[in-house]
């Protein structure tokens, strides 16, 4: 399985913590190191992600050519589905609506992804596209989710932002949101813009809708897709 190392630059303060407690659009960049059959090193300087991949022969990391971007159409999405009876209403009701396929009312079959390696669900979204999610939930210790914002949720978003995706709480963006301590958790939702949109419009719905079967979803009968 692929590991790697997520990374995010402030300019410095002289309080340590202002350096970091502060939302994560004042990064000026951000990114992460992939260890696996490949290594590469992902990253945004503030206009767009490149790639850079290690030459094992000369140890020297070389640029991939052209920018990366999240495709915008893609029928993957990744949860942990062992704790579907511990999700908020809205999230079980998104993929509950996932796995009714083409039946459903995203009109689409999808695929389940799920790797427990954030850097490697981060570098598959970043060049296949889709939707990552890992949820607060009713679990002791999970009801504010369980990334990390600072260390590993503010540097992920800049990166998704800046290849074109989005990257929230579920319903707000990340890069907005101000930490109060360096360990903060919070849910998390990046990918491809318009998967990441959706989900947040599951939580608009009336709780009577998302307690029901797909088909009666007002926000997505046919004309509101």
């Amino acid at each position: 399985m692929a590991i790697g190392t997520i990374f995010g630059f402030y300019p410095a303060e002289e309080d340590p913590d202002a350096s970091f407690l502060r939302p994560g659009r004042e990064m000026r960049a951000a990114g992460y190191v992939i260890y696996g059959p490949q290594t590469a090193l992902v990253a945004s300087f503030g206009a767009g992600v490149v790639r850079f991949v290690l030459d094992r022969a000369t140890g020297v990391f070389r640029r991939a050519p052209g920018a990366l971007d999240i495709p915008k159409c893609s029928s993957e999405y990744a949860i942990n589905a062992s704790n579907y009876r511990h999700w908020p209403q809205p999230i079980r009701a998104y993929v509950d609506d996932c796995l009714a396929g083409a039946e459903g009312p995203h009109a689409c079959d999808f695929n389940t992804r799920w790797i427990a390696s954030l850097v490697a669900e981060v570098h598959r979204i970043v060049t296949r596209g889709g939707v990552f999610l890992y949820p607060a939930d009713r679990r002791p210790g999970y009801e504010h989710g369980r990334l990390r914002r600072v260390y590993e949720c503010a540097p992920v978003a800049f990166l998704v932002e800046q290849a074109g995706g989005k990257a929230t709480d579920g319903c707000e963006r990340i890069l907005d949101q101000r930490a109060t301590s360096l360990h903060e958790r919070t849910p998390f939702v990046f990918g491809s813009a318009e998967k990441v949109d959706r989900v947040a419009a599951y939580h608009d719905l009336p709780e009577a809708e998302t307690s029901a079967l797909f088909g009666k979803r007002g926000l997505f009968r046919e004309g509101r897709r």
